[in-house]
């Protein structure tokens, strides 16, 4: 079974109501000299991880961002970074794009495509390249949850750790970030759909997640961990409407719908059904600090949701 947080000397986590007693971190160890691959570089989380490493004082040089985009990472290559191309369904261009680099962020593809196979490949080509490391986003709860994206990220997580690199396990909770777009379209009809089934989540912020890849991908101790990362609290769209009620004084109605009722923009993503209802504290041990609550990210948001309703924040 796999040892959850070895960072955490006494830890008690209660998964129904997402209640955690957290001991205090030892001060973070000094930045890596290794050089770092980050795929996917070019997308949000990507990017996200990028400026969460260079935050940590890693020098741009030690940075090689795969991307089908490279052209999009010219600001980092100024810096000193390498961008390089690399196509998970091109095989043959991840050898040249991985050649050079010690640690590896493998930051999983979405959509409907032969998930497992791409990682395959990358994972390969990794191996093939030296890559002592890998780092990879995996799913929350992919060992223990059934669905079918816990299915793709396990085979990987499997072959993962059977191709003689060290790993680590990062499983992201369902992003965050969406949140204000769709609490924008509740302000804006002043409803929400929610069905009966749903279940609250511990949404988390890119941001978030990029900080605890970025410590991962720079310190030592990791090797062989999993680490399950949500958000600080369980919750749902009911109360998602609530906080943005509250915020913006717009009443929102709640319509509740049979399970398998077609969802409109306002309601959670289909996706949240691919995940379980915990929190972990994961985030806060590895970076010394709680993740952003979904209030804190709708109230940073507060002029967007009150244009929603033609106001303007007070100054």
């Amino acid at each position: 079974m796999l040892r959850f947080l070895r960072l955490v000397p006494i830890l008690l986590l209660c998964c129904c109501c997402g209640c955690a007693t957290i001991q205090p971190t030892a001060s973070t160890p000094a930045v890596t000299s290794d050089t770092i691959i980050v795929t996917g570089a070019s997308g949000e989380l990507g990017s996200h991880v990028i400026s969460a490493l260079l935050k940590r004082g890693v020098p741009a040089r030690q940075l090689i961002l795969v991307s089908r985009t490279p052209e999009k990472m010219q600001e980092y290559v100024r810096m000193g970074a390498r961008a390089r191309y690399g196509d998970f369904f091109q095989p043959q261009t991840l050898p040249a794009a991985f050649a050079g680099g010690q640690r590896m962020l493998l930051i999983s593809v979405a959509g409907n495509v032969p998930t497992f196979e791409l990682h395959k490949n990358a994972i390969d080509a990794a191996v093939r390249a030296g890559v002592k490391h890998i780092a990879y986003t995996s799913i929350l709860g992919a060992d223990t949850f059934n669905g079918t994206l816990a299915h793709f990220h396990l085979q990987t997580e499997r072959y993962l750790k059977n191709s003689g690199v060290g790993w680590t396990l990062l499983r992201n909770g369902l992003y965050a970030d969406r949140i204000p777009d769709r609490a924008v379209l509740m302000v804006t009809s002043g409803h929400v759909v929610v069905p009966a089934d749903e279940r609250p989540l511990a949404y988390v912020t890119h941001a978030d997640l990029a900080e605890a890849a970025a410590v991962v991908l720079t310190t030592d101790g990791h090797d062989g961990e999993a680490y399950e990362l949500t958000g600080p609290e369980l919750i749902d769209y009911v109360r998602i409407a609530g906080i943005a009620s509250q915020i913006t004084g717009k009443p929102i109605a709640v319509e509740r719908v049979a399970a398998d009722a077609p969802l409109d923009p306002t309601s959670a993503p289909l996706a949240r059904r691919e995940f379980p209802s915990m929190v972990s504290p994961a985030i806060q041990q590895l970076t010394g600090h709680a993740p952003m609550s979904v209030r804190a990210l709708l109230e940073a948001d507060k002029a967007k949701l009150l244009a929603a309703t033609g106001k303007t924040p007070v100054q």
